[in-house]
C-alpha cells in the first residue's frame, strides 16, 4: 500500500505517494500510464536519493481522487504487462 505524504488531506484530487522498494522502472512506466488518463492534470515522480529505494509519485487530477487514479494506473500497467508477457510466451512456442 502506498504511503500518502501530503500535509493536507482535504483535497483528494492532489496527493504525493511514497512507493517503497521501487525505482525508475516502475516510476516512469506508472507515470506514463497515469498521464494517458484524461482526468489527470499532472503526474510526475522523483527518486529522493540514489541510495534510497523509494519514489515519490505526485498526482493532480481534474476531479477524481488521486488514489483512484493511482489504482487505475496500476491496473492498466498490470494489464499491459500481462499482454506483453502473454505475447512473448506465445511467440516462443
Amino acid at each position: 500500500t502506498p504511503q500518502v505524504s501530503d500535509a493536507s488531506h482535504d483535497d483528494e484530487t492532489c496527493a504525493t505517494f511514497v512507493l517503497h522498494g521501487e525505482d525508475h522502472t516502475l516510476g516512469n512506466s506508472l507515470r506514463h500510464m497515469i498521464m494517458k488518463n484524461p482526468d489527470v492534470e499532472f503526474c510526475g515522480y522523483s527518486v529522493p536519493h540514489p541510495s534510497e529505494t523509494k519514489i515519490n509519485l505526485r498526482i493532480q487530477t481534474k476531479g477524481p481522487s488521486a488514489m483512484s487514479v493511482l489504482e487505475k494506473g496500476l491496473n492498466d500497467l498490470k494489464k499491459v504487462s500481462k499482454h506483453v508477457l502473454d505475447t512473448f510466451q506465445v511467440g516462443s512456442l
